[in-house]
């Protein structure tokens, strides 16, 4: 019962946190622009950057090798006992994600990057 109590609270309050973050830096970009005096045509190309179409394969990518190092880590915590495990493959294997993530973006990237 005890550890529900602090968890509802700590999710409650990091999300705010994260959404007065959000539209604090929204504010400041805005106000940092309006300042500079910069036309209609420069506000819109600020606002239209052209994002890197990989980000979601490359963020799951890392993801599912932390989940393979987390599901390994514990797997291997129940057959040996030891708890270092979990933790040495949970970063063992984000690494080994942001390494193949990498490369994947460098494979799979527009040629003008290369």
């Amino acid at each position: 019962m005890g550890s529900e109590v602090i968890v509802v609270p700590i999710i409650f309050f990091s999300t705010g946190a994260v959404l007065i973050a959000y539209f604090y830096m929204r504010y400041r970009e805005r106000t940092t622009i309006i300042e500079r005096g910069l036309s209609t045509e420069q506000m819109m190309a600020l606002y239209n950057k052209k994002r890197d179409p990989l980000l979601m394969l490359k963020t799951g990518i890392v993801v599912f090798f932390f989940g393979l190092g987390l599901g390994g880590g514990s797997l291997l915590n129940e057959m040996t006992g030891y708890e270092e495990w979990i933790a040495f493959l949970i970063f063992t294997m984000t690494g080994l994600g942001f390494i193949v993530a990498y490369f994947v973006s460098k494979k799979y990237g527009s040629p003008e990057k290369q």
